[in-house]
Formats: C-alpha cells, structure tokens, sequence
C-alpha cells in the first residue's frame, strides 16, 4: 500500500517514468541509451514504491507504553535538559531514518496534542547532532496520565517536507499515523527519565510497534 501522505510525489513520479519509458522506445537511438532509459525509468519507480510504502502495523496493547514513532535506526539514548515541554530533565531516544525506511509516522502514546511548534531550519545530515536543533522541523508534545511525550520530525539533507496531522488538543491512539518525512530525515522522542528505555544505540525500530520505554 502507498501511503496517502505521498501520493502528489509518487503519481508525479510515476508518470514522468512512464512519459521517458515511452519516449525512450520510440524515439531514442542508439539501442544502449534507449535500454538505459528504460533502467533508470523502472529504478525510479521500485524506489518510490519502496520509499512511499505504508505497512499495516500491530501496536502492542499495554498501558504506560511509550511507542516508536518511526522506523529506523537508534542513533542514541541521551539524559538531556528539555524545558520547552517536559519541564526539565528528560531521556531523548533518536532515531534515524534512512530513505529505505518506512517514512510514514505514528502516535507515540495514547493522549492529548497538547504543543505544536514548527521550525523553518536548516538541513544538516539527519545523524548530525546539530540537526536536532538547527533543522527544519515539527515540534510535538502529547501527554496521557502517565506523563508527557515530545518528539520532533526532523529535516534531513535530502528531506524537505514534513507532513503533520495532528491539531492542538486532538485525541490520538498510540500507534496511529499522523504525517511523514519525505526522503530520509529523523525522529527525536523525550519523555520522563523515570521510564524505562528498552532500546538502546544500534537497535532498529518499527513505527507503531517497537516499544521504546515504559513507565514503571
């Protein structure tokens, strides 16, 4: 299944392939650059295919959980300052996404849209540190009785659009799509250090199914 949140790229894509395709059969010579056309043609749509891809997931059920919003790869887990939503000290997990990943995002926890905040930034290579800060991208804090959550859908170099659903004060479902960062970007998640990280540097995650903490 093709995911929604990229349908203007994917059809855009898809029709200029076929548009060289069928140019390139009748119009090209020699026989090596037509053939070539044709490759790179049908290597451009197998990426778009894979790259706007949109998997049904199973969010496992449990409350207290705190669950991957993305797919990707951890690049840390951190004890940092977070006063912009947590209120103070917060453990940041990181994940990176590259552009063979699933890029459609999910709910985190179950709760309320309680900050929203976008940031025209920079576009520094998503595994960069700085990119956490200096980047395009979408600032999102959620909250449910067992605490609050803030992740940010992060820019990368090559990514330069973020799509965001979610409206202050929404209800939302762990585990629920709400947007997507187009062609390779990143995912921070914080939330209270008193949870329990059960992932760590390395691991890779699914959006919507990985558990990446869970309170005590």
């Amino acid at each position: 299944m093709i995911t929604r949140y990229g349908y203007d790229v994917y059809f855009t894509v898809l029709a200029i392939c076929i548009v060289v395709a069928v140019l390139a059969l009748l119009f090209v010579e020699p026989k090596w650059l037509r053939y070539g056309l044709l490759l790179l043609s049908i290597a451009m749509v197998i990426f778009a295919t894979n790259f706007f891809r949109d998997p049904e997931r199973t969010t496992p059920e449990g409350e207290g959980l705190i669950i991957a919003p993305a797919d990707g790869r951890v690049l840390h887990v951190r004890d940092v300052d977070q006063p912009e939503y947590i209120g103070g000290r917060a453990k940041v997990v990181a994940i990176f996404m590259s552009p063979l990943n699933v890029h459609v995002n999910r709910n985190p926890i179950s709760g309320t849209v309680r900050h929203l905040r976008y940031v025209k930034g920079e576009y520094f290579a998503a595994f960069e540190d700085k990119a956490s800060e200096a980047n395009e991208q979408m600032v999102i804090g959620m909250e449910n009785r067992f605490g609050k959550v803030l992740f940010k859908q992060i820019a990368g170099f090559v990514a330069r659009r973020i799509v965001c659903e979610l409206k202050d004060g929404q209800s939302v479902t762990a585990g629920e799509r709400f947007g997507m960062i187009k062609f390779g970007s990143r995912v921070d998640v914080y939330f209270d250090p008193k949870a329990e990280v059960r992932v760590k540097p390395g691991d890779i995650t699914a959006a919507g199914e990985t558990v990446l903490a869970t309170y005590r």
